[in-house]
């Protein structure tokens, strides 16, 4: 569902819906790879503070 549409100062552009516009995948699976990271990475960040600043 292409638009071309054109702006107040001349320029002709295509407007695309939300659906066309997306070039990311939507769900879950996003949200899991962002979780599973952050968490390894705070563990690698506790396992070298516990290496290098340990009493």
């Amino acid at each position: 569902m292409d638009r071309n549409v054109t702006t107040p100062d001349g320029e002709a552009h295509t407007e695309l819906s939300t659906t066309e516009a997306r070039q990311a995948q939507t769900g879950l699976g996003a949200r899991y790879v962002l979780a599973i990271s952050l968490s390894a990475a705070l563990a690698a960040l506790a396992i070298v503070y516990f290496i290098y600043f340990s009493p």
